[in-house]
């Protein structure tokens, strides 16, 4: 992570509540497993999923987080440690808040195209070979 992301996610994301006693650190969390032998899907799936830029991929971390046993205590402490991005606790967050679904990369098009038919695209490319 380069220098310049760091100090950007210090800017826009508030600071942590130094005062807050209830704030889970990842290591108190994986502590509060049960046992060694608890499959925790972050564990035994491809750590990269949880933190993917597609959306889709998001959405499959989502569904193995239902099946967690910690997942209600993993999204509190991501919560309370106000995480910056990545899926927590069955959510996704992005910039430091819980999103419904990310979007994909992009700029949504400005407005609604028509729907021309093949025939219609014919004609009109014609029309423009006759002028």
């Amino acid at each position: 992570m380069s220098t310049a992301t760091v100090s950007l996610a210090r800017d826009v994301l508030p600071e942590p509540r130094e005062s807050d006693s209830t704030v889970v650190g990842m290591g108190e969390l994986l502590v509060a497993v049960p046992d060694d032998e608890t499959e925790l899907p972050c564990r035994v799936q491809d750590p990269d999923l949880w933190f993917a830029e597609s959306p889709g991929e998001l959405q499959r971390a989502k569904q193995l987080c239902e099946t967690c046993p910690i997942m209600a205590a993993c999204l509190a402490g991501a919560l309370a440690r106000r995480e910056p991005w990545g899926v927590w606790g069955g959510e996704i967050f992005e910039r430091g808040t819980v999103i419904a679904k990310k979007r994909p990369r992009g700029r949504p098009r400005k407005a609604d195209r028509p729907v021309i038919a093949a025939n219609d695209n014919a004609a009109v490319a014609g029309k423009g070979a006759a002028a």
